[in-house]
């Protein structure tokens, strides 16, 4: 047992030192016992600090998963991207068009296109909730492969339905030809990325979606404008740094 309380309380001192929190401790002490004490009452006496410090200690470590995966997260499939190309700034939104949340978030990647010319949105398929789910995402990614992803992706997530007449529906709006769409997804270029897409989320943790990569930092759920707009700038003020 008090091997995993000093387990856990290290794991504190670990995220307090994270952010910034003053854990008083002898300088080059090797008493473990002694150490956890101090953190243990540190913490006892301060318990406020501890939910931002672990939150600082989670983004650390999603920005080290992040990191790892750079090229995965931000190297858009060729078409499925927005915005300014040469944005300074990318907004990776893993999606699910299934997904309610998905379609709720929306008018905020609408609102942050609009506001903000130098960012970029990249999209990721991500088809966990449904066998619809994996049709869809391959559809989009032949119709991305025409240059028509926009217009695809617009009009499955306006029927509000994921269904093989859905996405017939939303294949003839976008104007895609439909032979080259279903020869594409049979190929290993559509296969691969959404596979590439499932094992990258695995890394980043991904519970559902949607989620997010902006700068270094990972979000889940529905996002609003605001809050898009908050990652962004964090994002430019990391890079500054």
């Amino acid at each position: 047992m008090m091997g995993k309380v000093g387990n856990v309380l290290m794991l504190a001192a670990a995220a307090l030192a994270g952010a910034g929190g003053a854990i008083v401790a002898q300088r080059g002490s090797t008493d473990r016992a002694a150490t956890e004490t101090v953190v243990r009452d540190y913490i006892l006496a301060n318990p406020e600090i501890l939910p931002e410090a672990m939150r600082r200690l989670q983004a650390k470590e999603s920005g080290k998963a992040v990191a790892a995966n750079r090229a995965a997260i931000v190297e858009p499939f060729p078409g499925a991207v927005a915005g300014n190309p040469n944005g300074d700034v990318s907004v990776v939104a893993y999606l699910d068009y299934a997904c309610g949340f998905c379609r709720a978030s929306l008018p905020a990647i609408t609102g942050l296109l609009a506001s903000d010319p130098n960012v970029r949105i990249v999209y990721r398929e991500l088809p966990i909730l449904s066998p619809d789910s994996r049709s869809a995402a391959e559809w989009a990614l032949a119709a991305a492969l025409q240059n028509r992803f926009k217009p695809f992706h617009d009009a499955l997530y306006a029927s509000g339905r994921v269904d093989s007449g859905a996405i017939e529906a939303a294949a003839k709006t976008a104007g895609l030809d439909v032979a080259a769409a279903r020869a594409a997804i049979r190929s290993p270029q559509i296969a691969g990325e959404i596979e590439r897409n499932m094992k990258t989320a695995s890394s980043l943790g991904f519970t559902g979606t949607p989620s997010w990569v902006v700068g270094d930092q990972v979000l889940g759920g529905a996002q609003t404008l605001t809050g898009l707009q908050t990652a962004v700038a964090d994002a430019r003020k990391a890079k500054a740094t």
